[in-house]
């Protein structure tokens, strides 16, 4: 089953500082909702496991993440894809880009993602639901590091 989600945030901080924060992992780790780990390969990307839940699935999700497309500090593009046993899989890519603007920097995002397997089965408005929910969580928490003073904007 195919998604797609896009969106953007006014983060208060610049672009340079926003691109340093993407790519560190510790960073990351701690705005993913469910990271157990997240580890840097040799390769420049990412290796990690994810305990999701997806209605009545739980899983976790084993899988790798490479950042292509690198123009800092203006974006790149994530391509990733994990295996959650049973639960089926899944993968995809986004593409991130940051623009400053008068209140720091713009990022946007526009991803595009396929689940199967069991998970799949539990239809497109749960799916897509849950998936909105962890991107919004994942901005949330990212924008309280970046710009602390901000949070609270962004999680309304």
């Amino acid at each position: 089953m195919a998604m797609t989600m896009t969106g953007e945030f006014v983060l208060a901080a610049e672009p340079q500082a926003v691109w340093e924060k993407l790519n560190d992992p510790e960073v990351l780790k701690a705005c993913i909702a469910g990271c157990e780990e997240l580890e840097r390969t040799d390769e420049g990307g990412f290796r990690a496991v994810v305990k999701v839940k997806l209605g009545p699935v739980k899983a976790t999700f084993k899988g790798k993440v490479t950042l292509t497309d690198l123009d800092p500090p203006h974006g790149y593009t994530i391509v990733g894809e994990g295996e959650g046993g049973v639960a089926g899989f899944a993968k995809g890519a986004a593409k991130v880009g940051l623009a400053p603007v008068p209140e720091g920097t713009k990022l946007s995002y526009d991803v595009e993602a396929t689940v199967g397997g069991k998970i799949a089965q539990l239809g497109g408005r749960l799916i897509n639901g849950v998936a909105k929910k962890y991107a919004d969580d994942f901005f949330a928490s990212f924008a309280a590091i970046v710009s602390p003073e901000q949070a609270e904007t962004v999680a309304s």
